[in-house]
């Protein structure tokens, strides 16, 4: 297992979809507001973090592996925050276009102690303009050369598009570089003939506008029979929750269960997921493996609170302890 680790320092792997600023105001609730029946809460300090695919690049990096990140962001003062805090952990911005006809996606979380009150968000699901997606495809096309694999965090924000896709897999394809997918609705049934499709249950339903009533192993083995016709990926894992994953390769499927965690907070869990699956996936890993230590790791950043990356050496840890190889 260390030997496998180790080679994660020689891959690079980039990302393209919608990256978030996370902004986290901490306080504590004393008192009820007199104006409204609101608790009133007294900030004592504020943290920035990466969320969306810029959060699955820094847990790529945690794994010890190069992330080149590819988005869209705005020319305000949310993407500014943005290229700075990407300067503080040593991410490269090379595939960062700034654009003045949209604003950067933010998140704005208060917390009092432990307990989450209220999230603001300021944003648009709008599609990059036309000049922006091409501006986007010639990035990545000369960026992917390096690559050793290339992820899809797919956000329904509007950086990637049908056209994005299909450009993008199929130079993949053609130079043999692996993809892997965490899919939302909006572009579900676009991502064809990737090597991983990894949505969460809710996603696969909506996705196939599917609900399930009976086994829920196997309503999902029927619903991923039917996804494939479609999408002939050659690997989907279907993140559970609580029931562990359900992976499926092109000639088995593998229920693997959850690991008892004290859950603090989900926040994250799936860029984590997808961000080691595909760190495993470029380093030539079996499925299997890949699916197991994906299922660790996601639930490893569920027992702390907000979006945070993986601990290499803590997976590491608990994949011996787990012994999974």
């Amino acid at each position: 297992m260390e030997n496998l680790f180790s080679t994660f320092s020689k891959l690079k792997i980039l990302i393209i979809g919608d990256v978030m600023l996370d902004v986290y105001d901490w306080g504590k609730v004393e008192r009820i507001s007199p104006e409204a029946p609101v608790p009133i809460i007294n900030i004592n300090r504020t943290e920035k973090r990466f969320g969306g695919a810029a959060n699955v690049a820094l847990n790529i990096k945690a794994m010890g592996a190069n992330p080149i990140l590819c988005s869209v962001i705005g020319d305000d003062l949310a993407g500014h925050d943005f290229l700075h805090l990407a300067s503080e952990n040593h991410l490269s911005t090379e595939g960062i276009i700034q654009s003045k006809n949209r604003p950067t996606t933010q998140k704005r979380r208060v917390i009092s102690g432990s307990q989450h009150l209220l999230r603001i968000d300021s944003e648009t699901d709008k599609p990059i303009i036309e000049s922006e997606n091409d501006e986007l495809f010639v990035k990545i096309a000369q960026l992917l050369n390096e690559c050793n694999l290339v992820v899809f965090e797919d956000y329904d924000k509007g950086v990637i598009s049908p056209d994005l896709i299909q450009k993008v897999v199929q130079l993949c394809n053609k130079k043999n570089i692996p993809t892997t997918v965490d899919p939302k609705k909006r572009n579900f049934l676009y991502y064809q003939n990737v090597t991983l499709f990894k949505p969460n249950l809710k996603e696969l339903k909506e996705g196939l506008k599917l609900d399930f009533y009976g086994n829920l192993i196997d309503d999902i083995k029927n619903a991923l029979s039917k996804l494939d016709e479609q999408l002939h990926a050659e690997n989907y894992l279907i993140t559970l929750s609580e029931n562990g994953v359900l992976l499926k390769t092109k000639t088995d499927y593998f229920h693997i269960k959850a690991h008892h965690r004290e859950i603090s907070d989900v926040s994250g869990a799936g860029d984590t997921v997808i961000a080691v699956a595909s760190v495993c996936l470029a380093a030539g890993m079996h499925p299997k493996l890949m699916s197991e230590l994906a299922n660790v790791s996601g639930g490893l950043v569920c027992e702390h609170v907000g979006a945070v990356p993986i601990n290499k050496n803590e997976l590491l840890a608990e994949a011996k302890r787990l012994n999974l190889i």
